[in-house]
């Protein structure tokens, strides 16, 4: 109940601008939570898909494969979807690989999605919270102008520690911010680089399978 009570004491003594950076930290922890799940969720079915869809490729059996992928909504069932769509039409691997990259080109913007906000919040909180602080030390300075010069010492650092509160809520709120930020980003990258490799792999079943397809000049 004290750490209740001092929390409450806290954000009520850092001003009127701990509101929006308790706004822009709820935005934030909503966006991150709503990222994680979602790349988790698409790691997940990528890994599951590609564990069905291997030993057809080593099979040649690319019927089953396309049937697997079309009926799939995982990122790397659309990414070789578009391959195995080309296979009988395409005369050259570069053919295959273009398409490829077509459609990692559309997936790879819904992974990034909404990620970048992060870093923007991050700096909102600081900024927040420096110009909280600045405010308050403007109001704390006018209001001890006129107090007798015996009290002005105790109200002046007691007005200061007030205004020093919004600053370190801001700052609270942006470093975690930047982790989950740089976490997120991370996870995005290991996830854009499974699908390139396994557009690799699938070029190189497809050419060992198709010894008519051309390589790329």
């Amino acid at each position: 109940m004290d750490i209740y009570a001092h929390l409450v004491r806290f954000f009520q003594g850092g001003g009127l601008f701990m509101l929006p950076i308790a706004i822009v930290a709820a935005l934030g922890l909503a966006i991150a939570l709503e990222r994680y799940i979602y790349l988790s969720i698409v790691s997940l079915r990528n890994r599951s898909l590609w564990n069905d869809l291997t030993p057809l490729l080593a099979q040649g059996d690319f019927k089953r494969a396309v049937s697997m992928t079309s009926k799939s909504d995982a990122a790397i069932g659309t990414i070789l979807n578009y391959g195995l769509s080309r296979i009988q039409s395409a005369r050259r691997r570069d053919d295959i690989e273009k398409a490829m990259e077509e459609s990692l080109m559309e997936i790879v913007p819904r992974l990034e999605k909404r990620t970048h906000y992060l870093g923007t919040f991050a700096n909102m909180a600081t900024l927040l919270g420096l110009l909280g602080t600045v405010i308050g030390l403007i109001s704390a300075f006018a209001a001890v102008a006129t107090v007798n010069p015996a009290e002005k010492a105790n109200l002046l650092s007691a007005s200061i520690s007030v205004a020093m509160n919004c600053t370190a809520f801001g700052l609270m709120v942006a470093v975690p911010m930047v982790l989950i930020h740089a976490v997120l980003q991370t996870k995005t990258t290991e996830l854009v680089d499974s699908l390139e490799m396994a557009s690799v792999k699938f070029l190189n079943s497809i050419t060992e399978r198709r010894g008519d397809l051309a390589p790329a000049t």
